[in-house]
């Protein structure tokens, strides 16, 4: 039964990844083949290669790509950052002070969750449009840490419970500030957690769809995401230019994963080990 289960096992593993990689296969393939051969091959590698595809989505007249990504990098930045530094700070005091609120306020706020993003989207939008936030970047940023505000308060929290109170006494008996202490004590002592919430939340905020699609909406500009959707045409669709914005639109978020997982892995790790 066990060398059954040992020759089965690689089988298993390299058909699951196969079946992850195809829809990547079909993308990378199809942006470099013409409309005519996505239509009669789809599956068949391109032949001869074409950058047509790319060359349609970089010079697009009415610029969405360039726009686009300019908003998803504004957007993912001001809101991983912001998210970091809220949690990483709201972390820090429910699990250091000894008020009797504090507990039930940590599991009010990880009672978070558990509820998805879409389920509270029509809230949000109601205080962004009381504030005077909707259609507007920073409508986008404030509803992101709203939704993603209880994932980083508990990772942060699992953290701190490890960083010894003793070098936080003792930074306070030298005069240090509540705030230095956070920032040049405490907070160096959390970046391998800090690099995790970032990536999952560089990476969550980044695919995001249905918030800029309902925030933004049509007339302040569009993410990536929206604009693969935005690339679909109403009667007729050019595949290539679609797979070719649907590669780019996940190239940087690719890129910023690989230049990090040392860090990610680091973070994982060390939350496993303490």
């Amino acid at each position: 039964m066990t060398s059954r289960f040992q020759v089965v096992r690689p089988i298993f593993a390299v058909a699951l990844t196969a079946l992850f990689f195809f829809p990547i296969y079909i993308v990378v393939t199809g942006m470099l083949k013409p409309p005519a051969e996505i239509q009669s091959s789809p599956l068949g590698l391109p032949a001869p290669l074409t950058g047509e595809n790319l060359a349609a989505v970089f010079g697009r007249p009415d610029g969405l790509f360039w726009s686009s990504l300019l908003n998803s990098v504004q957007i993912t930045v001001l809101s991983v950052l912001l998210l970091t530094l809220i949690s990483a700070m709201l972390a820090h005091y429910l699990v250091r002070s000894k008020a009797r609120w504090t507990r039930p306020a940590m599991l009010m706020l990880l009672s978070g969750l558990m509820i998805p993003p879409a389920v509270i989207l029509q809230p949000v939008t109601q205080v962004l449009d009381a504030a005077g936030l909707m259609n507007t970047l920073p409508g986008v940023v404030l509803g992101n840490v709203a939704y993603y505000l209880p994932f980083g308060v508990f990772v942060f929290a699992g953290f701190i419970g490890t960083v010894p109170v003793d070098i936080e006494e003792a930074a306070s008996i030298d005069g240090a500030s509540r705030l230095r202490m956070f920032w040049q004590v405490v907070f160096p002592a959390l970046r391998p957690a800090a690099a995790s919430v970032m990536i999952f939340l560089g990476v969550w905020v980044w695919n995001d769809f249905l918030s800029p699609l309902v925030i933004l909406g049509p007339e302040s500009g569009t993410t990536v995401t929206v604009g693969v959707y935005r690339s679909v045409g109403e009667y007729s669709t050019n595949f290539g230019t679609l797979y070719a914005f649907s590669f780019l639109a996940s190239l940087p978020v690719l890129i910023f994963f690989v230049a990090l997982q040392k860090q990610f892995v680091a973070g994982l790790t060390a939350g496993a080990v303490k």
